[in-house]
């Protein structure tokens, strides 16, 4: 089915649980997209897709700049996976297809 589309995501951060939207788009083996929530929408690409193993670099700007790197595996229409939150640590998140 593959990573394209839009996804309702919760990042399980240590602030607490963070829901958002993702959009993925696929293009071979490159992924770009949008990463909406509370603190805004940021777009990302250079992003990776190989099989069903889906990696991403957000580099968000509010409430401070910080890149976001995700790494995740979709199973039909779930994704889950991990978030390397900088100096903050790690986080998982997970979603389904909207």
């Amino acid at each position: 089915m593959g990573a394209e589309g839009t996804w309702k995501v919760t990042m399980n951060t240590p602030m607490g649980a963070q829901p958002g939207t993702l959009t993925l788009k696929e293009d071979g083996g490159s992924l770009s997209g949008t990463m909406a929530g509370a603190q805004g929408s940021q777009d990302f690409d250079g992003g990776t897709v190989d099989g069903n193993s889906v990696k991403w670099i957000v580099k968000m700007t509010q409430p401070m700049p910080m890149d976001l790197g995700f790494v995740a595996t979709i199973d039909g229409d779930e994704i889950s996976g991990d978030v390397d939150l900088g100096s903050f640590g790690k986080a998982t998140f997970s979603g389904t297809r909207a």
